[in-house]
């Protein structure tokens, strides 16, 4: 594929860079009620209020599951958004980062004497090895015993199904357990319609469905490439047709682009 030399080099580049993952940016089809709770976490954590609930835990800790492009990768973003907008501590943990995980343990007796909320996600649960399993036992207890320390965590399978030690999969159900609808490819387009309004922009009808079977069918991608498309028809002047898409992406109308390209959790 050759590309094409008059392609603005900021556009390409605004498609690696997926949009900045938020709880208001979330489309909520099928998941209202995880949605709703997590706002109103949000919103106790702006207003520096701990639940005193005998239920306090299902506020603190819990567990989504979902197929990968279902959206559960972004809300574990989303609130690590929100807590670095309220200059709350907050640690990002992932099976792929080992370290993070040792800084974590390491400030974890400290952040136990605190009143402020400190928030820890954990993303990819079912991907843990023996070591990061042991080390999220130890958190877990931790976080029990704890009045300010919110764990969120997610997983492509209910605790129930995944492959880890029988005391770690129970303990993941202690808190509240969603598993995370993904959009349908109609809800999909419903949405980037909407969102297309919203800019002002108008695209031809071919457009979408051709980006859904053909290039990209996650949602942040998705959603980055309207902000790019309407950047880029701005800059050309051009209406949102097949051929300005395929000149942004620089796909020749012949070429075979690579399927479910991108798909983010």
């Amino acid at each position: 594929m050759m590309p094409n030399p008059a392609l603005p080099k900021q556009f390409a580049l605004d498609l690696s860079q997926p949009q900045q993952a938020t709880l208001s940016n979330f489309l909520a089809t099928g998941n209202q009620a995880l949605l709703a709770h997590l706002q109103s976490l949000v919103s106790d954590w702006k207003q520096h209020h701990l639940s005193n609930s005998l239920h306090a835990l299902n506020h603190r800790w819990l567990y989504w599951w979902g197929a990968n492009g279902s959206g559960r990768t972004h809300l574990l973003g989303a609130l690590n958004h929100a807590a670095h907008q309220l200059e709350l501590q907050h640690f990002a943990l992932q099976a792929s980062e080992p370290v993070s995980w040792i800084s974590l343990e390491e400030k974890l007796p400290h952040l136990l004497t605190q009143t402020q909320a400190a928030i820890i996600t954990v993303d990819d649960v079912d991907q843990l090895d023996e070591r990061l399993s042991a080390a999220l036992f130890r958190i877990l207890n931790l976080v029990h015993g704890s009045h300010n320390l919110f764990i969120f965590m997610a997983g492509n399978s209910a605790p129930v199904d995944l492959q880890l030690r029988e005391d770690l999969r129970t303990r993941l159900a202690w808190g509240l357990v969603f598993e995370v609808q993904p959009l349908n490819d109609d809800e999909k387009m419903q949405a980037l319609q909407q969102a297309a309004a919203e800019r002002g922009l108008n695209l031809s009808p071919e457009v979408l469905p051709w980006l859904l079977q053909r290039f990209y069918r996650d949602m942040p991608n998705l959603m980055a490439l309207l902000d790019a498309l309407d950047a880029y028809s701005l800059e050309m002047k051009r209406a949102v047709t097949l051929p300005l898409v395929r000149e942004l992406l620089q796909i020749s109308p012949n070429s075979m682009s690579n399927s479910n390209h991108g798909n983010a959790g």
